[in-house]
């Protein structure tokens, strides 16, 4: 019979109640019933959507409806059954984002579609290549949980996947403009004939498992201090090599692909894998005054960099400049109409917002929803990086935790980066919303990180197998051993 103190270990670890056979409980029939819900909730957006928009329904919603529940439900058949143990919440929160992404995108479409036909001119609708793309998605997050059966096993090729990462996220920067186009000011696509790709967001996940890797490594060189200054002890000179190779990467992005929000994301989410892995706040202060510095550079160097500061603190005074603050006054007009309760799905006019399908896509949902919506939309995704944190915190290797954690933490901030930008908050940086914006790029590495969190969370929640150690009798204490003690108050030679 165990104690109460492993019977509340094994609840921290994630571990659950044993049942009676003394298996763990899998929980999966929790999962499928919350991703019902999710069909659920998005097929009746999907009929308010055209309730609203065309005053009838169509059959679209019926094929629109049984893909998403289609592609989810062997989502499911696959956690279940190359992840058994895994977090039950993960899967539901992220099939609720996409299918309400799919919603506005619908809904988005149809406006376009109106306006289109008004002036005589054609469009081809987003949403049946969002659902391709998701398709695609799905079968790569089933990829990744088939071939990667142990995240340990990472740790391996972490130099690869830096060295790689590094090179994705800097193709764009230095290859012809024909093969690496400037979008809406920034330079990280690469289009290949009809596809276009941003290699920047699968860059981010392999370089976060190099850095993971890398922490675990060499977590000595970065617990080591320097001199102590007004009660804080600063980092050696030589330890700041890897810091300063972040910054310098991120500075890179910010200066050659111009791109605010890659730099940003990547260089914040090495810092908070920094302060896990070492628990020492300088190293975030430090990086704080670097990208604070790198900031402040950029700007008096780069006109583009000038002109988001300009629409950041004044959108009307620039609203009719060309890049001027017009995307940013639509998207907080939209908002402002929205209020509290929103105009209703299919009731507002978030198409007058440009790319309110892509970077602008909150500003729509808080038309709609409102408030209210775009407010239960942020807790999915807090619930979903909380999902992901506990599971980084209940596995029980170093480089679990620090991955897990970085792609948790990965995830959140970019949600405050495109809710911060589309609000005001911070200026604008042009990164999408996990999951509900257009756009096979995101799709494709997102779910390659819910794949990464489902394989940690399946190792955190798995009971521990074989036979435990025996405890090793100890001596008599007549014949133990001598063992000098050093006082805590000794110091050591400098």
């Amino acid at each position: 019979m165990g104690s109460p103190v492993q019977g509340a270990v094994g609840l921290a670890a994630g571990q659950g109640s044993v049942g009676p056979d003394g298996a763990a409980p899998t929980r999966r029939g929790t999962e499928l019933l919350l991703l019902g819900f999710a069909a659920f909730v998005v097929s009746a957006a999907l009929m308010l959507v055209e309730a609203n928009q065309e005053q009838q329904l169509t059959l679209r919603i019926v094929w629109y409806g049984l893909a998403f529940l289609a592609l989810f439900g062997g989502a499911h058949v696959a956690v279940r059954k190359f992840a058994p143990y895994a977090d039950p919440l993960i899967l539901p929160c992220v099939a609720v984002l996409n299918g309400l992404g799919l919603v506005m995108i619908y809904r988005i479409d149809l406006a376009l579609t109106e306006r289109a036909l008004r002036l005589g001119r054609e469009i081809n609708n987003d949403v049946p290549r969002q659902i391709l793309w998701t398709t695609i998605s799905l079968l790569l997050f089933l990829a990744v949980l088939i071939v990667i059966k142990d995240h340990r096993k990472l740790t391996k090729y972490s130099y690869t996947f830096g060295l790689v990462g590094l090179i994705l996220l800097a193709l764009p920067a230095f290859l012809p403009s024909f093969i690496a186009p400037t979008i809406n000011g920034a330079k990280i696509w690469l289009r290949v004939g009809p596809i276009s790709i941003q290699p920047g967001e699968f860059a981010k996940i392999l370089l976060l498992t190099f850095f993971a890797g890398f922490l675990v490594s060499k977590r000595d060189l970065f617990m080591a201090a320097g001199r102590r200054v007004l009660g804080v002890d600063l980092p050696r000179a030589r330890d700041l090599g890897p810091i300063l190779f972040a910054w310098g990467v991120s500075v890179g992005v910010l200066v050659f692909q111009k791109d605010l929000g890659t730099s940003l994301l990547f260089f914040g989410t090495i810092l908070v894998m920094l302060y896990v892995a070492t628990e020492r706040g300088v190293w975030v202060g430090v990086g704080l005054m670097l990208f604070v510095a790198g900031c402040l550079v950029a700007y008096q160097l780069f006109g583009h960099v000038q002109q988001r500061v300009a629409n950041w603190i004044d959108p009307l005074a620039t609203y009719d400049d060309p890049g001027g603050g017009y995307q940013i006054a639509q998207g907080l007009f939209g908002l402002g109409t929205g209020g509290v309760g929103g105009t209703g799905l299919g009731a507002g006019r978030p198409d007058l917002v440009p790319l309110a399908n892509t970077d602008f896509i909150p500003a729509a949902i808080g038309e709609e929803l409102g408030f209210i919506g775009l407010a239960a939309l942020l807790m999915i995704y807090t619930v979903l990086a909380l999902r992901g944190m506990r599971s980084a915190l209940a596995v029980r290797d170093t480089f679990g935790k620090l991955l897990g954690g970085g792609l948790s933490f990965l995830l959140i901030m970019q949600v405050f980066v495109v809710v911060g930008g589309v609000t005001k908050l911070i200026p604008m940086t042009g990164l999408t919303a996990p999951f509900l914006s257009y756009g096979g790029s995101s799709l494709l590495a997102n779910y390659i990180l819910v794949a990464l969190l489902l394989r940690i969370s399946d190792a955190a929640r798995r009971p521990q197998t074989g036979v435990r150690p025996r405890p090793v009798p100890q001596a008599p204490i007549a014949e133990a051993h001598t063992v000098m003690v050093q006082r805590p108050d000794q110091e050591r030679p400098a």
